[in-house]
Formats: structure tokens, sequence, C-alpha cells
């Protein structure tokens, strides 16, 4: 029997078996959007997302969340089956009905309390970072990049199977986390519209007359000990909203390993691609000034991998704990504008001069935003920039919420830069986007 039915199967003997329903809610969400390539008038993407949700409230206070979803793109280059689907477990792979649709069970998830412990069981998401454009903290669960970084991070976010314990100690909230759920990043496929070719994210292309060995990816399944844990303490301090963060996981980036050598068929680079632990040791925190925010969240990771330039020097990559820190300011300026800046640095620790990106990498953001018409139209604007790579992207935003159910909007995705950077990489990929989302 399939494990994910079966999982369905034992959670659902058990609410049937233990509490009868006395409450039930229910939402469907529809979101249809139009991106329209600005260099050739092209479709680049025509999406649209079929998402139900299920609530049912037990009367001894237990609660089981059930979302789906249908997901549809009929551009092929950018449809479901343009991302590459190794690095799904099985019991949390989205089936794909087709190359342009796939279907998913998004969440299916418990929560309880007992003896004052909250428990959430199921498939879930867990959010720990709040940083907007890039994400410092918020790790724990992998995404998807089939559209970059562009998507919602609610909805690039892939949830996954987790047992997850809160309780209370005085002025500490603690936060327990087990995942035994293998799934990392979904990446899109190297033909896609988004596929990387920047190379601080895959190696360069092999010189003519060298061959390309590119090894199926290698992905742990053991449940016990290949699953990642995690704590959180939140508390509340003079006014500072503050969190210590630990992580132990399998980092959801790939490390593509790479050899040289002489064959049968001539001189070959062999790419293995395999996932390798870190500890993530991190901290949050915020307080509010009158009219301004301080924020920041601060990640440290024990073991990190980045290419390096040749697949000559230590087999193409170089591993180094990591420094990863993002500093925010946020105005409420007259006029109700919102300014919000931020401060992005990763500082590489082990000392090299033969990576393809900088030892110490900055990026800063701008967003400004402002609401008319008491609260229905709001326009939007984030801008993120490469200090180092002197890339980045623009994306400004009209929303328009022509009922409680109902909202339009407008906007676009501009990037600029060189090829070789994060953003610059897609700067062909420039669109415009019309959308819309009903919920009923």
């Amino acid at each position: 029997m399939n494990k994910k039915l079966f999982c369905a199967l034992v959670l659902f003997y058990l609410i049937t078996n233990v509490c009868l329903a006395i409450e039930l809610e229910h939402s469907t969400k529809v979101k249809a959007q139009w991106g329209i390539n600005t260099r050739d008038g092209s479709s680049q993407s025509l999406n649209l997302i079929l998402q139900p949700e299920l609530v049912f409230n037990f009367d001894n206070g237990i609660r089981l969340t059930s979302i789906a979803r249908a997901h549809s793109d009929l551009i092929s280059n950018i449809a479901p089956g343009s991302l590459n689907r190794q690095a799904y477990n099985p019991v949390n792979k989205p089936l794909l009905a087709s190359h342009e649709l796939e279907l998913e069970l998004r969440e299916f998830y418990l929560e309880a309390e007992w003896k004052q412990t909250y428990f959430t069981l199921g498939k879930q998401q867990t959010v720990w970072g709040k940083a907007d454009g890039l994400k410092v903290l918020d790790v724990v669960n992998p995404q998807t990049f089939r559209e970059f970084i562009l998507a919602d991070f609610d909805d690039s976010r892939i949830p996954q199977w987790t047992l997850k314990l809160e309780h209370t100690i005085g002025p500490v909230d603690l936060e327990f986390i087990w995942l035994p759920d293998q799934t990392y990043h979904a990446l899109p496929e190297q033909d896609s519209t988004y596929g990387f070719t920047s190379l601080r994210l895959v190696p360069s292309q092999p010189p003519a007359g060298v061959n390309l060995d590119l090894r199926k990816l290698e992905r742990p399944n053991r449940f016990i000990q290949d699953s990642d844990v995690g704590l959180r303490l939140t508390s509340f301090w003079e006014g500072w909203d503050l969190t210590l963060n630990y992580l132990y996981q399998y980092d959801n980036l790939p490390v593509l390993f790479q050899q040289f050598a002489q064959t049968v068929n001539g001189p070959t680079v062999t790419v293995t691609p395999q996932y390798k632990r870190t500890h993530v040791f991190g901290t949050t925190f915020s307080n509010a000034f009158d009219d301004w925010v301080i924020r920041g969240e601060i990640a440290w990771f024990s073991n990190r991998h980045f290419l390096t330039r040749s697949p000559l020097i230590n087999n193409g990559v170089i591993a180094s704990p990591e420094l990863f820190y993002v500093i925010g300011l946020d105005w409420s300026a007259p006029y109700d504008i919102v300014v919000s800046t931020q401060l992005f640095q990763s500082w590489i620790i082990k000392p090299s001069n033969n990576l393809t990106r900088d030892k110490h990498d900055t990026t800063l953001s701008m967003m400004l935003g402002r609401q008319f018409l008491n609260d229905t139209l709001e326009i939007q604007l984030l801008v993120l920039g490469n200090v180092n790579d002197g890339d980045g992207m623009i994306r400004p935003k009209i929303n328009y919420q022509l009922n409680d159910d109902v909202k339009v909007w407008l906007g676009a995705d501009l990037f600029y830069g060189d090829s070789n950077g994060l953003f610059g990489q897609f700067n062909h990929n420039d669109r415009v986007l019309v959308g819309t989302e009903w919920i009923f």
C-alpha cells in the first residue's frame, strides 16, 4: 500500500474512533495568474490554482485541518512538469497528472492539547523567519523554485510530515519539531524558464572535448537517522520579541561534487549531487519605537558548501561554516506610507580565492507600500539588489479588493544585471502579471 495513503488512513481511523466532529469549516481558494514576457509579448505562464480547505473541530478540543491543491500551468517551460522531482520523499511527492497539472495533499494535520502541551501532528508548514524577499532562518521546510523566488512563501514552501510540540515554562515558550520527512528543495529542470545558470548555483559547462556525466541525485532515505530535529525558545523581554533557534538538518540544497578523470569516452567531468548535514544556530529579534520597528535574524550554519571555479579544485566545492543575517528597519511614514529596508549579509568563514562568489556577500532591499480607498487599494514596490554582483530584481504591484471574497492585481517582475548573478541569470524573463483570487 502507498505509504502516503496508509498514513492518511491511520489518522482517519484514530479520528473517527476517538472523537465526533461537532463543527465543520470549509473554504475554497481559486487563483489565476497570467504572466506576459515584456521582451516579445509571449505568455510566460498561465497559472490556475484550486485549493479547497476543510477544518474539523471536535468536541474534545481536537482540530483537523486538510488542504488540497490542484495546480495547473499551460505553458510547458514553467508547468509543474518542468520541476525536477527527485528531491521529494515518496510519501510527500505531489501527483503529476500530466506535464501541465499537479495534484497535491497540501497540508493534513491534527492539533490537540494535553497537560498544557500543544501537539501538531501531520503534514504542515513550520515558519521560523519573517524576512522579506530572501530567507535567513526560514529554512525548516524546503521550497519549490519552479518560479525562482517569485511565488509567495506560503505557496512555494513545501509542507512536510512533522511532529510539533509546544509548551510554556514561565515567560518562555518552547517549540520542538521532528521531521522524518526527507524532502528537499525542488529545483527547476535546466531547460525550464527559471532553470539555474548562475555560477553561484551550478558548475560551469565543461569546455569543448570534455564530457559531462551527471549522476542521479543521492538522497537520504533512513526514517530515523536522516530525520531533522529542531528547538525554538520564544520570549518577550523589555519590549523585545526574541527567539533562540536550533536545527539539525540536511541542507535542502544538494552539493554538486565534481570529479575530472580520463575515461574510455575521453576526458569527463562527473557531477554527483549529494545532501550534507549542518547544524543551524540562530536568533530573531524585533522591537517597536514609536513609528519605527527594528527587526533581525541571525543564522550560523556549521557546514555549508560553495562552488569553486574549477572541478580540479577540491572536487569543485569548498566546505565552510556560514554566518548569514538580516537587519531590517520599518518606518510608518506620513500619509500612511510604509517603508521597509533590509540589509542581508552572508559571510563564508573559511577563506578561499577560488569560489564563484565573494567571501562577504551583501544584498539590500527596500519595500514601499500605501493603501487607499478604505484599504481596498494597495500599491507596493519591492526592490532587491546584490551589491557584489550589481544585479537585482524590481517588483511593483497593485492589489484591489473588489469585495470580501475577490481581489485582483497587476504587477511586474523585472530583473537586471549580469547573467552570472543570482538575479541577473533571469534578465531575459521580465514579465507583467495580471491575476485574481476568489475565496468562497
